[in-house]
């Protein structure tokens, strides 16, 4: 009776009691303690997981700011509000953060840009890029199906007249930027309203006979810039925002329009 019922029931009981033990001695010996900082701080970031940071999401973010002494101000959507936040948890000065937005570099749209074919394949920017770059005679451009509007929590991006626009309140979580398959989507200063609005590579030429809206290389717009601040690259204007004062020259000389002061779109 007792070697049938109660020995297995003891020895059961002692195994479990051995088992406890060594857990906890094992808990006590590799217990890792955590910084309560990096609970807070990633409490404080507004849990976009967008990247922009440059890490993974913000627990990432959150834990290389404590561990690996990470800038406190590299959160973009949150910006200087979550900075306050985090330097304060940190103790620190809070930090400038230049508020940014993200600008479609094209502006293609059914009015101005040739079409080569009909497009009736998946409706996605991604799957029409592999077919001949897409419908639009310039293959640069905006493809219009929505992709970048697809990924943006807050509804800041949708495709007006066949090309992307930037209608809302863009927190520059930059994945619209990530998920355009031309590359067309980059942020710029919310403050600087200068924007171009065009990436064909073509010269002017090619881009004229694709596009009515294209920038056609003439460097007018680098004559103009007193600041130095525009040049053209592979025959469009690029704009370096840390030089431009957004006077608004380049836009107000461009014959093409493919410049735009953001302003005077409102």
């Amino acid at each position: 009776m007792f070697e049938t019922y109660i020995l297995p029931i003891v020895i059961f009981l002692i195994l479990g009691l051995v088992a406890g033990i060594l857990l906890t001695v094992a808990s006590k010996v590799f217990f890792v303690k955590t910084d309560e900082r990096i609970e807070q701080i990633s409490d404080a970031l507004p849990q976009a997981n967008c990247g922009s940071c440059g890490y993974a999401g913000c627990a990432d973010y959150a834990a290389a700011i404590i561990k690996d002494n990470a800038p406190a101000n590299l959160c973009k959507p949150g910006g200087y509000e979550t900075n306050l936040k985090i330097s304060g948890i940190l103790g620190i000065k809070a930090e400038d953060v230049t508020k940014m937005c993200a600008v479609v570099h094209c502006s293609g749209d059914c009015n101005t840009v040739k079409q080569n074919f009909e497009y009736d394949g998946v409706k996605s920017c991604a799957a029409a890029k592999r077919l001949y770059g897409g419908s639009k005679a310039c293959i640069y451009g905006c493809l219009g199906y929505g992709d970048c509007a697809e990924v943006c929590d807050n509804n800041a991006i949708e495709i007006v007249n066949g090309v992307a626009k930037i209608t809302g309140e863009c927190i520059a979580c930059e994945k619209c930027a990530k998920v355009c398959p031309n590359g067309l989507i980059t942020l710029k200063p919310y403050a600087n309203h200068i924007t171009v609005k065009c990436s064909s590579k073509d010269n002017g030429k090619n881009t004229k006979l694709a596009c009515k809206s294209g920038c056609i290389g003439c460097k007018i717009c680098e004559k103009k810039c007193q600041n130095d601040a525009v040049h053209v690259v592979d025959f469009h204007a690029v704009i370096d925002y840390n030089k431009c004062t957004g006077c608004g020259e380049c836009a107000n000389a461009c014959p093409v329009k493919a410049i735009y002061n953001c302003e005077d779109l409102k």
